[in-house]
């Protein structure tokens, strides 16, 4: 577990995290988010598959928390973990599990993002299912991330304004302005265990290009197809689904719905429109 204070929540001050990856999208994101904050932070140079390289960053920084949010994703999408594996589950299964049996050896507490989809979602399915043996891991499953940065290529309302044609299904969804916030205050407060780590309720590919459309370019426009028609042109299926966050929501009553989120952390920052 992390070093709890006296209430059972750290302040800034006696909090320190370590970072797995400064490269990624989230990483960089939690290390803004720590240096807006006031927390103490450094991002791990070790690799997650190299035990030895772990356990000197964890000496090196006396961390009182460790965020994983390093994983091999694809690129330019997770078609890439269909033909790179062994890759895939170097970093994803056996990486992870490495930096979470570290931390516990060091009384640590960790917690690691989990995101959907593919043989790379079987590489998720199968960490988090071991790392439920880990009293001291808080795993965080992301879907579907949204931020406020359209220009970002990993941001799924650019992915999907980018595509020549997009399915309509309803899905869970995360968005990073709200959640990675939480992500914090769940670490001072010690939380562990598995948590979907979702905006409540579900929002639809066309719904989100409605909002696209009203606040940031009224011109655009595009293409639907079924699902039939999608699975000729990927090559892993790819999940559709609603998770319950009711578990997060009890804990962070002020969680707001997927909609609502989406327009008050990433459509009305960008409105371009006159009126929406």
């Amino acid at each position: 577990m992390g070093f709890e204070s006296s209430n059972g929540t750290a302040s800034p001050k006696q909090l320190k995290f370590l970072i797995y990856g400064r490269t990624g999208w989230i990483g960089g994101l939690l290390g803004k988010l720590c240096q807006s904050q006031g927390i103490d932070f450094s991002y791990g140079s070790g690799r997650l598959e190299n035990r030895p390289s772990l356990e000197a960053d964890l000496v090196a920084v006396n961390p009182t928390h460790v965020f994983n949010a390093a994983g091999v994703t694809g690129r330019p999408n997770v078609d890439w973990c269909e033909s790179h594996k062994v890759e895939t589950i170097r970093t994803n299964v056996a990486g992870t599990l490495t930096l979470a049996d570290v931390c516990r050896e060091k009384g640590l507490e960790e917690d690691t993002p989990n995101f959907i989809g593919s043989f790379y979602s079987k590489t998720k399915a199968m960490v988090e299912d071991l790392l439920r043996n880990y009293e001291n891991v808080c795993t965080l499953r992301v879907r579907m991330p949204i931020s406020s940065d359209l220009a970002n290529p990993r941001n799924f309302i650019t992915k999907i304004t980018r595509y020549e044609k997009v399915v309509n299904i309803p899905n869970s969804m995360t968005i990073l302005d709200e959640l990675l916030p939480i992500s914090i205050e769940m670490a001072k407060r010690n939380l562990t265990g598995i948590y979907n780590f979702t905006n409540p309720g579900v929002v639809s590919h066309n719904e989100i290009l409605e909002m696209y459309r009203d606040y940031i370019d009224p011109d655009f426009t595009w293409k639907n197809f079924t699902l039939e028609e999608q699975s000729k042109v990927i090559v892993a299926p790819r999940s559709n689904n609603e998770l319950d966050a009711a578990k997060l929501k009890q804990e962070f009553p002020e969680l707001l719905p997927i909609k609502e989120s989406l327009i008050k952390n990433v459509f009305k920052p960008n409105q371009k429109t006159a009126a929406a």
